[in-house]
């Protein structure tokens, strides 16, 4: 059995496309499907900003980190693929 682990890590959008917040149920949502699919799951409370463009749009973004350390095993790659 190995004992390596992988970190995934997540950025959840704060705001919709159209500048709303995304309720804070379907944030936690997300870390309540991640805890039940892994048994632990870790979140941080800042805000992280970040800015991409598309076409010639410049887009910003307010963001919550979710990570998850797990075993690195194939079957979690591709859970975090298709996720």
């Amino acid at each position: 059995m190995s004992s390596l682990q992988r970190r995934y890590e997540i950025l959840l959008p704060l705001r919709f496309n159209d500048g709303q917040p995304v309720p804070d149920d379907l944030i936690a949502e997300t870390l309540l499907e991640l805890e039940q699919q892994f048994r632990s799951v870790s979140s941080e409370s800042q805000v992280i900003r970040g800015r991409w463009e598309k076409e010639g749009q410049t887009y910003r973004d307010e963001l919550v980190r979710v990570f998850v350390d797990v075993p690195d095993k194939q079957e979690n790659r591709r859970f975090f693929v298709r996720y």
